[in-house]
């Protein structure tokens, strides 16, 4: 019995023993588990606390980096303001030049030697208005030839017919790249007197590069089986193109790549300014308007960069139109395709207009020696003169016309009137029998070939049928018009080679019109368009 109890406390001490360990373990375990969650909770409050600050820190350093980069752009936008406010017509002489000059990206590891000058990429300003924000901004390099010089021709076909609001939305600039400063103000003097309206206005312009620009022609590989001198020429062609192209980066939307010695088709601003506006949703980086070389090609005035940087990196190993495609193959061509499928993906971006509105018309190039017929086949023929079904009339002239030229063919709309050069005294008398009443007239001298050969320095002048008017000359309406010593009065005269107007009322019938010629002529004259019209 004393044995039984005492197993029995026995076991009652182990259960409780092993309860007291149990619930030992439990407590140390739970107390373990309450300090490690402690411990987390307060690591992920500092990690929290941390973040915070580091997006704070973040945040200021945003706002610094914004400011600062609008800082730049405000600082980019009063250069640009001041550029454009400085690049003013610079007075006679192209030693005071304007305050622009371009970077490109590398440009001065393309052409080393510009770091030799500070100036070397500042453009000489001969002529120039400022003029900016046009539509179309045409260019047009000019070099010092042997032979015959085309450029006046080409500026007066580009400016024939051009209308004032054709005008007001273009800028043509001449870059005369020489770096001999007399040729150059020679030159610009010659501009500037043969337009003077174009210049005061601000649609022609002329500038020259820098003496600094140029690099040292020596040492150029002779490449493609052309010459030394070849390779010299097309070379300096490329950084021509390269300079102009700056100067015309921010002038306006569109730039057209022209040369000096070609003649346009009627219409062509108004063509291609069409053409352009109706391609803005088309990916495209050149138009063509002429088939020939580089000219009549277009791009747009934002890829002007890229184009200049592209030429720079080449501009000693090809001419400028086998870097063009180039580029056109860089941009568009698959590596693994072959050529049919490159050049379906070129004219994605290379646009051909049809008919060419650009004539290759020179024949002595700019390479010393070289003879070139080059013609454009998609350039088509011209309308050379304008018909108009004029009153019958005997007309005579004082000026000898050449070949077929005849002043009645142009009269009657058969042909253009084409005579050597006129002299003070000369004249064009178109007489009525019987007398008519004339409500208006047109004379329009010069053509798309031929733009040059304008009347200077003529006015119009009726006969009036009634003999009374002459001798109340001084009175009322009359006072104001000018009486020739021979019947005539003065009713108009030629500007820029076209006179128009309307008769006065009170002249009635009129016997006669006369274009009289006041001075001497440097140039032939060609009547391209006559119209009377009358009171039928």
């Amino acid at each position: 019995m004393r044995l039984k109890n005492g197993a029995l406390r026995l076991l009652t001490v182990i259960v409780l023993g092993t309860l007291l360990s149990f619930s030992w373990w439990y407590t140390v375990l739970n107390v373990r588990d309450i300090g490690e969650e402690e411990e987390v909770q307060s690591q992920f409050l500092d990690l929290q606390r941390r973040l915070q600050i580091a997006e704070a820190v973040n945040q200021r350093v945003s706002q610094e980096l914004t400011s600062v980069l609008e800082s730049i752009k405000h600082i980019i936008a009063e250069k640009r303001s001041a550029t454009r406010n400085q690049t003013k017509e610079t007075k006679k002489d192209v030693n005071i030049t304007g305050n622009r000059k371009y970077h490109v990206l590398n440009a001065y590891y393309y052409l080393p030697h510009l770091a030799q000058s500070e100036n070397s990429l500042r453009p000489n300003v001969a002529i120039g208005q400022g003029r900016t924000n046009v539509s179309l901004v045409l260019g047009i390099p000019t070099v010092k030839r042997e032979k015959q010089n085309y450029l006046m021709d080409t500026l007066n076909s580009l400016l024939y017919e051009l209308s004032q609001e054709e005008r007001s939305d273009c800028i043509i600039i001449v870059f005369i790249a020489e770096a001999d400063v007399q040729y150059v103000n020679s030159l610009a003097a010659d501009i500037k007197k043969s337009f003077p309206s174009e210049v005061q206005s601000g649609l022609l312009e002329v500038v020259s590069p820098s003496p600094g620009f140029y690099p040292n022609f020596t040492d150029l590989k002779e490449t493609f089986g052309d010459t030394r001198e070849r390779v010299k020429w097309r070379t300096k062609q490329n950084l021509d193109y390269s300079f102009l192209m700056l100067y015309a980066q921010d002038k306006g939307r569109f730039y057209v790549q022209l040369e000096d010695d070609i003649i346009a088709r009627t219409g062509y601003f108004q063509t291609m300014k069409n053409v352009a506006l109706q391609k803005t949703s088309v990916e495209w980086m050149v138009m063509e308007f002429s088939q020939l070389g580089f000219i009549g090609k277009m791009f747009k005035a934002s890829d002007l960069p890229v184009l200049v940087e592209f030429i720079l990196m080449f501009y000693k190993d090809k001419p400028i139109d086998w870097l063009l495609d180039h580029i056109l193959w860089v941009k568009a061509c698959h590596p693994e395709k072959d050529a049919k499928h490159c050049d379906r993906q070129k004219s994605s971006l290379r646009i051909r207009y049809k008919p060419s509105l650009f004539q290759h018309v020179g024949t002595h190039s700019s390479l010393p020696g070289k003879i070139q017929n080059l013609k454009d086949k998609d350039f088509g023929k011209q309308i050379l003169h304008k018909a108009h079904t004029n009153p019958s009339a005997d007309i005579t002239t004082s000026l000898t016309a050449y070949q077929q030229f005849s002043i009645e063919k142009a009269y009657y709309g058969e042909n253009f009137f084409w005579a050597l050069t006129p002299v003070s005294g000369d004249h064009i008398t178109i007489s009525f029998h019987p007398p008519v009443t004339v409500k208006s007239y047109l004379f329009r001298s010069g053509n798309i070939e031929h733009p040059g050969d304008k009347l200077f320095n003529t006015s119009v002048e009726v006969q009036p049928a009634n003999k009374l008017l002459l001798e109340n000359m001084n009175e009322g309406l009359l006072a104001k018009y000018e009486q020739t010593k021979d019947g005539y009065v003065r009713i108009g005269a030629f500007v820029n080679g076209v006179a128009e107007g309307e008769v006065p009322p009170f002249m009635e019938k009129v016997t006669a019109i006369r274009l009289f010629i006041h001075s001497n002529s440097p140039v032939w004259v060609l009547l391209s368009e006559i119209f009377i019209k009358t009171d039928l």
